[in-house]
């Protein structure tokens, strides 16, 4: 894979910028990465953070409701934005020429949003994201797992133990000094990395941001990232919980407290998660799907965060008829077979050209490319971590994964959530 350009610049004010020139096409990626997401949350205010990418797109001093997206789309231009527990983040793709307008967009948003916050405004989004809540967690089938998993993996102190979306009584208890207070506190450029990968110059385009941004103050005052160790990090108790719901088959989901993202400990177990699930030829895709017929489906994964303890997920549908203990069974077994045997070379050879193919796929695009260095210079300081995405995980030996695997997936550090079909008695209720 061609290394990728990396210049990194920053701004008196704080804001750190990469900028990535690539003049193969006359597109250009803007992304913005804030260090705040639902780990930055208050006791009695979740879902803040998922709440304010909403509010974002409200308007702003200088931008009428709706206006970020008519103006970009009408330039020619994509544009949206996600939030997850440790970071939110705001990126447009546009063509190169109108690389100003969404310079101008973000900033204006970063500088001016809360003079166009209003009740009405929030009381509005606040009905969009409970709504969001309806349809994605508490009426879709299976809907609560990464709740329930992050409620159970992490004890109550811990900023992973609650949502990203939030529950429902803290949404309806927002008030607008609340989400003012908190868009005051982390929304600030000292707060923030800019990613621009594509066709520019860069000096017109750093004379371009210190224009916009340039003049944004920090926020002297900004809070420290919470850091919340765990120790030991293994949970060292199994935990289990049987969820009656309006689901159509069962499905096993279990979780495992692992180390943080960037450690070498989490490449060797993502190589582990790859050889258990990735693909129709993985441990437990060709056991328990083609083989047995134990399972409709599985998916491995490793969830990639900072705050303590990443988490190593598995989880699998039963076929109809299977009990749902068998198909755990099963799972286990799979896990045991690997760490007691290793990978064969042939395994590591398939995994390895998986994900280094997946990773030139993916850095073709500009897009992914900068959201990419936004991530490592937001969470490491390291945008140069992106030309070492595949020289990490194929430095990862069979002994390496196989080790991570039998020091993580242990039972003294599982929390395993199990969905079965509700009795018509337990639905009404």
């Amino acid at each position: 894979m061609p290394s990728v350009p990396i210049d990194r610049r920053s701004l008196p004010n704080g804001l750190r910028v990469v900028l990535s020139r690539d003049p193969r096409a006359p597109v250009v990626a803007v992304n913005l990465w804030y260090a705040v997401g639902s780990k930055n949350e208050k006791t009695g205010k979740t879902g803040f953070a998922h709440l304010f990418e909403h509010m974002m797109f409200q308007g702003s001093a200088h931008v009428e409701k709706g206006q970020h997206f008519s103006l970009v789309q009408g330039a020619g231009g994509t544009l949206n934005a996600t939030t997850s527990l440790d970071r939110t983040n705001y990126f447009e793709t546009l063509p190169s020429h109108q690389l100003e307008l969404a310079l101008w967009l973000e900033a204006d948003r970063m500088a001016n949003l809360v003079p166009a916050i209003t009740e009405e405004k929030l009381d509005n989004q606040r009905e969009v994201v409970k709504n969001e809540r309806r349809w994605s967690v508490d009426n879709q089938p299976y809907g609560t797992w990464d709740e329930k998993l992050q409620e159970l993996a992490y004890p109550e102190s811990h900023p992973y133990h609650h949502s990203v979306i939030g529950s429902m009584e803290d949404l309806e208890a927002a008030s607008l000094h609340d989400v003012t207070e908190f868009f005051e506190t982390f929304y600030r450029p000292n707060n923030a990395v800019l990613t621009l990968v594509g066709d520019f110059e860069p000096d017109k385009a750093m004379a371009m941001i210190e224009r916009h941004f340039g003049p944004i103050p920090a926020n002297p005052s900004l809070p420290p990232q919470p850091n919340v160790e765990l120790d030991p990090l293994p949970i060292g108790r199994e935990v289990r919980e049987v969820v009656p719901d309006k689901v159509p088959l069962p499905r096993v989901y279990l979780a495992y407290r692992i180390p943080i993202f960037g450690s070498a400990t989490f490449d060797a177990l993502e190589v582990g998660a790859d050889l258990l699930g990735r693909g129709r030829a993985s441990r437990l895709y060709a056991a328990l799907v083609r083989g047995e017929r134990l399972a409709q489906d599985v998916e491995v994964y490793p969830l990639a965060l900072l705050g303590g303890a990443s988490i190593f997920g598995i989880w699998a549908t039963a076929r109809p008829e299977i009990a749902v203990d068998r198909l755990e069974a099963a799972i286990h077994r799979e896990i045991g077979r690997l760490v007691k045997d290793g990978a064969r070379d042939d395994e590591l050879d398939r995994v390895r050209n998986l994900h280094d193919s997946s990773i030139a796929s993916s850095l073709e695009q500009v897009s992914e490319r900068a959201d990419r260095l936004s991530m490592y210079t937001t969470l490491f300081d390291e945008p140069e971590r992106i030309n070492a995405e595949m020289s990490r995980y194929d430095a990862v030996t069979a002994a390496q994964a196989r080790d991570g695997l039998a020091t993580y997936l242990r039972d003294d550090n599982q929390v395993a959530v199990t969905y079965v079909p509700a009795e018509p008695a337990e639905e009404a209720a």
